[in-house]
């Protein structure tokens, strides 16, 4: 008798705990749903990696610093623009959110060639992935990623998403955006970047604390000059204002 009472309140404190944690997940969605409808149109003010860093500053012997100043796309310069693309997502105006061929010959490599996995995300993933998350990696990030790529696709025009990735993306020690890296490296606005100038800020994108646009490493002149190369193909899909 009294095996069956303890039965049931586990199993009643079980029924508890998952409606709990339902509870739980339906206000995240909602809040994240919320978050992606009003960054439709509003400037993103912060975001977890921002937080990170700082931590990570106050924890270090780094300078305290978040240097980021929103631009509109249409201000940030067709040669920063080009470039991204060309650095980090060719088929970018091509795609739904997932570069599948990338992600294909990023396995295929793995298996037949015993490399480790590359990385393949697209420009929409990394907008997802800075917007809400931070720099560690799991399984069920991924899974969350995964629903914020396909809703900022489906309910963002690709004018936005590039618009908040330049916005918000990581380009150097306390460095956030394509305006605070022009006016951190080269002292001008971005939309003032030359050719070369742009193509070496997007060369440290993959990891912009280690590498410096302005006094580049030969491997990032390397970078620098294959994206440069490449820029004349690169057609932006909307006429550009105030921009050079």
């Amino acid at each position: 008798m009294n095996k069956n009472k303890h039965i049931k309140a586990i199993q009643g404190k079980l029924i508890k705990l998952k409606d709990w944690l339902l509870k739980v997940f339906l206000l995240s969605w909602q809040f994240s749903f919320m978050l992606i409808i009003l960054y439709r149109v509003v400037p993103v003010p912060v975001t977890p990696l921002h937080i990170v860093r700082l931590f990570e500053q106050m924890a270090g012997s780094d300078e305290m610093r978040l240097n980021k100043s929103w631009r509109g796309v249409d201000y940030i310069g067709n040669n920063m623009i080009k470039a991204t693309i060309v650095g980090e997502d060719l088929q970018f105006f091509e795609h739904y959110g997932f570069d599948f061929e990338q992600i294909y010959k990023s396995i295929e490599s793995s298996i037949n060639g015993g490399k480790k996995l590359r990385g393949a995300s697209t420009i929409s993933q990394q907008t997802a992935k800075n917007l809400f998350f931070t720099p560690s990696r799991s399984w069920i990030r991924k899974g969350l990623e995964f629903y914020i790529t396909v809703s900022i696709e489906l309910l963002w025009s690709k004018r936005r998403i590039l618009e908040v990735y330049l916005n918000i993306i990581e380009m150097g020690k306390g460095i956030y955006g394509a305006e605070a890296a022009a006016n951190f490296y080269y002292n001008k606005s971005a939309s003032e970047l030359s050719k070369n100038e742009a193509a070496s800020i997007v060369a440290c994108f993959p990891n912009p604390r280690r590498w410096t646009a302005n006094k580049p490493s030969r491997y990032i002149e390397r970078k620098q000059s294959v994206i440069v190369r490449y820029m004349k193909y690169v057609k932006i899909p909307w006429k550009q204002k105030g921009t050079k």
